[in-house]
């Protein structure tokens, strides 16, 4: 996402499982970290363009004023030169954690919903300082201007551009394991740090599990687990067992499990009340079903699909992955009818055919198929004043998704404005178990929520068989 929004940042991104790292637009004037050079300054147009691609700044003040607490101490322990850091946190649902080389820390708020003390937020901003004050990006940036004069090189003064591919994508990996080396590099700065600021350094190990209970929980909506999914070869980042692993060796260094503040009455306090999930404003999905309440629109995605809402559209896969699904809006041109507007095609490389005008929850519509290489596309256009509500249906071979997307159709809503007004942001909520609670009791708790026992366990940090304790606080999701 951040490679696509963001094409001039110079960018570290860690916790999410991809690390971006781009040429800075231009030096900023002001420094927040210690001195850097003129490649690492990130300006404030570049901050502002990672908030419009996360969906802004989270507003959190509990959250916000305990994350600082945590950065003070941790650049009072940091190794290097003593530098002062700025933390914002993203609102997106994402898991996701960044830093810039100035020293402006980012955090997303699906990464906060996933943390379950301190010494486990500590480790992510330890992680994200140690990138800076270790000045990873200059080294990257410096080892990708290599790598691309020696392809060239290659490529021209030989006259071979086979043999000019080959290097390449030897450089390539090569850029890659340094980079997977940097990600080791930064989780041992974060466990030394962690423990020098009075964190409990086996934090750093149990927030990688949850990271990795958390990708294998979203794998497995798509029919997929983590043993299923070969590991990329030119990944950026180790696979979260072998960090685990380092992480934990390198606490036992230090000291036996127990030692070290963990905090969690006090994080889970934090986060109480935070955003969970889509935002309203976005839209919000509830299994198959999506809904804006200031669009005043619903529809109910075919059997099978799982969704995920961004700010300007709607996208979804099947289980299988043979299909997948687009919803999004434009507006209308004042001399353009429906009909032409379909008929001129959306769809790059994709011709239109066979237009078939129809009412769709009481508005004017269409539907229409296109073809391109690989794909038979299904496309339908709703129409309401000068606004279009378009769906794109896209099956991989030669299957018609006819079928599917007059379902998709039929479920397609227009909401009346109590409808509208009852639509309510899922949120984090900390509980208390009671005597006889379990994972399931919690789960019933959590009836908006596909697949909620599991949900539940990855964001508590409970294994499979686990059991609850009575009296002790626990998140769940709910409006």
């Amino acid at each position: 996402m951040a490679a696509l929004a963001l094409p001039a940042l110079l960018l570290l991104g860690c916790a999410g499982d991809q690390s971006v790292l781009l040429p800075p637009q231009q030096a900023s004037d002001g420094e927040i970290a210690p001195r850097v050079s003129t490649i690492q300054r990130a300006s404030e147009s570049e901050h502002q363009r990672l908030l419009a691609a996360f969906g802004g700044e989270y507003r959190a003040p509990r959250a916000r004023a305990l994350l600082d607490e945590v950065v003070q101490r941790l650049s009072k322990a940091g190794e290097g030169r003593i530098g002062t850091y700025e933390i914002t946190i993203l609102n997106s649902p994402a898991v996701n954690a960044f830093a810039l080389p100035n020293g402006r820390l980012y955090v997303t708020r699906g990464l906060l919903a996933l943390a379950n003390d301190t010494s486990e937020i500590a480790s992510v901003l330890a992680h994200e300082i140690g990138h800076v004050t270790a000045q990873h990006a200059v080294e990257r940036a410096e080892r990708e201007l290599e790598s691309a004069l020696v392809s060239q090189v290659v490529s021209q003064v030989l006259n071979d551009p086979q043999q000019g591919a080959a290097v390449k994508a030897v450089s390539k990996l090569s850029l890659a394991k340094f980079s997977r080396q940097q990600e080791l590099d930064a989780d041992q700065i974060s466990v030394r740090t962690i423990a020098r600021a009075g964190y409990d350094p086996y934090g750093a190990g149990r927030f990688l599990a949850a990271l990795g209970r958390n990708t294998a929980f979203r794998n497995s909506g798509q029919n997929q687990t983590a043993d299923d999914k070969r590991l990329d070869m030119l990944s950026s980042h180790p696979q979260t067992p072998e960090r685990i692993a380092a992480v934990t060796a390198s606490a036992r260094q230090i000291g036996a499990p127990g030692l070290g503040e963990r905090d969690a009455g006090r994080w889970l306090a934090a986060i109480d009340g935070i955003a969970y999930g889509d935002e309203s404003r976005d839209g919000v999905v509830r299994g198959r079903r999506y809904v804006n309440s200031a669009l005043r629109i619903g529809f109910t995605a075919p059997e099978g699909f799982s969704l995920e809402a961004a700010r300007d559209m709607v996208i979804g896969l099947s289980a299988n992955g043979a299909q997948a699904l687009r919803f999004d809006s434009v507006t209308l041109k004042p001399d353009q009818t429906l009909e032409s507007y379909v008929a001129a095609g959306w769809i790059e490389g994709v011709e239109t055919s066979a237009i078939e005008p129809l009412e769709i929850a009481g508005q004017p519509g269409v539907i229409a198929v296109g073809k391109g290489t690989d794909w038979i596309f299904r496309l339908a256009a709703v129409q309401a004043g000068n606004r279009v509500y378009r769906f794109i249906l896209a099956a991989k071979g030669g299957a018609d998704p006819e079928r599917p997307m007059r379902a998709l159709l039929s479920g397609f809503r227009v909401l009346s404005p109590e409808e509208a007004q009852a639509v309510r942001p899922v949120t984090v909520r900390i509980v208390t178990a009671a005597a006889g609670d379990t994972p399931a009791t919690m789960a019933a708790r959590m009836p908006e929520q596909e697949r909620a026992q599991e949900l539940f366990m990855v964001l508590n940090g409970i294994e499979r068989g686990g059991a609850l304790v009575p009296g002790q606080r626990y998140k769940i999701v709910a409006e």
